[in-house]
């Protein structure tokens, strides 16, 4: 191995994923520092990347979802209209049957659930393809939509808009800083370095080799760094802003979807039938119920993204919705998803919907028209997805992932009779099929 790959081993060996998205990161990073220079700091500035945050959150929580479905093997193009359908009902709930609103949010999650569930019936015991089950879905749910609606706007109690235009409130001394965003700030720092110290011990334990202090130093401050940034950036905003609630679901969906996936049964089993389902049941995978599953949990996913646009936007209306599955999808396959199921990360979406948020946001600051941002956002799409395929022709991991296949193999070798990872190419899961 060439001493580039050996630093390259090192810096981005943490996690499976952060050697899967470490490319995305930069290409992130690059589109970032391009609208800074070009906006004048603008893109970096308090007000912008909240304002991002706020405005993008439950496109990045629709991701989640999706990213599921499509590893799983399905696309869902109902999303948009079951989140502008529930949020719809949500709002003549608390406006016309008086429901207080925390028992609305819970309302309108169990709706999302059975509609999640009334789509998975079709797609896992039936047999119908989900392709055009969300795409029934989505005529259905727009039509309900309207219907319910009846082209009018609904608008929601003040309370029920914490969750998608309200801030951490002020708290404690005066800083100059929003001293709960500062604490949320310190948490996630402390947080990175205990991975890091755990993840060193666990490979002492294991009597792998350890990465040389230094890496792991440099490994640190450039996260820390992020975070501390990140932390001043939010916490610094005009007075009554701060860390969107928003953001805070989202950042909580992240972390609780990245350890499901990457650490249960269930999540393998995802990823086992996206890569090979004939194979993941005879292996005893339940291949319908990991069908239902995932269909049901996009339909909560759609429906907290409704709620939290309509309590942004403070009314539900006949046009919320619009377009949201492409910009999920989008998000997913950008983030390294392949087109055919069995690969792709909770932490590669979320980075793919930032790219794509970044994107539209840099490029409205310039002043760049609606219709030239849809054209360049399809074109991303397109490459994203040919590059996925092309590599998927040469045998290497999906867009991001073909980057660091040598890494992949020595960093992290499997048991043969494990299941296959989120990680692992075509070639890996034919291997481990025998």
């Amino acid at each position: 191995m060439s001493r580039y790959q050996d630093l390259k081993k090192s810096l981005f060996g943490g996690t499976q994923s952060n050697a899967r998205q470490f490319g995305m990161i930069f290409t992130l990073v690059a589109i970032v520092l391009l609208f800074q220079v070009l906006t004048d700091g603008l893109t970096l500035s308090s007000g912008n990347l909240i304002g991002v945050v706020s405005q993008y959150s439950y496109i990045l929580i629709l991701s989640i979802g999706m990213l599921m479905v499509i590893v799983a093997g399905h696309i869902d193009l109902s999303v948009g209209s079951v989140a502008a359908f529930t949020g719809i009902v949500v709002a003549k709930s608390m406006s016309e049957w008086n429901l207080p609103w925390p028992v609305a949010i819970v309302f309108g999650l169990l709706a999302g659930a059975a509609i999640g569930a009334w789509q998975g019936f079709w797609v896992a015991y039936v047999g119908v393809p989900a392709f055009i089950v969300t795409l029934a879905g989505m005529l259905l749910f727009r039509g309900a939509n309207q219907y319910i609606g009846n082209a009018d706007t609904v608008p929601v109690p003040e309370g029920f808009r914490k969750i998608g235009a309200g801030f951490l409130p002020e708290v404690g001394p005066d800083t100059g800083y929003n001293n709960l965003t500062l604490l949320l700030g310190l948490l996630a720092c402390v947080a990175v370095v205990v991975r890091e110290w755990r993840a060193r011990q666990v490979r002492q334990q294991m009597g792998a080799e350890l990465t040389p202090v230094w890496v792991s130093a440099i490994r640190l401050a450039v996260m820390l760094g992020v975070i501390v940034f990140a932390t001043l950036r939010f916490a610094g905003g005009r007075v009554g802003t701060s860390l969107p609630i928003s953001g805070i679901i989202l950042a909580v969906l992240v972390i609780a979807y990245a350890f499901y996936t990457r650490n249960t049964a269930g999540g393998r089993h995802i990823y086992a039938v996206g890569g090979n389902s004939r194979a993941a049941e005879l292996s005893g995978v339940k291949l319908r119920r990991v069908n239902f599953l995932v269909m049901t949990n996009m339909g909560v996913l759609a429906a907290l993204a409704g709620m939290i646009f309509v309590a942004r936007s403070a009314a539900s209306g006949p046009q919320d919705g619009l377009n949201w599955e492409l910009d999920a999808i989008a998000a997913v396959f950008i983030g390294g998803a392949a087109v055919s199921g069995g690969l792709g990360t909770v932490g590669g979406s979320i980075v793919g919907g930032l790219v794509m948020a970044v994107l539209n946001n840099g490029l409205q600051l310039e002043g760049v028209g609606s219709d030239r941002v849809q054209m360049i956002k399809g074109l991303v799409l397109l490459l994203a997805a040919a590059l996925d395929v092309l590599n998927k022709k040469q045998g290497r991991f999906s867009v991001i992932g073909s980057i660091t296949r040598q890494f992949q193999r020595d960093a992290a070798p499997a048991d043969a009779t494990s299941p296959p990872s989120p990680g692992d190419s075509a070639a890996d899961r034919a291997a481990v099929n025998g």
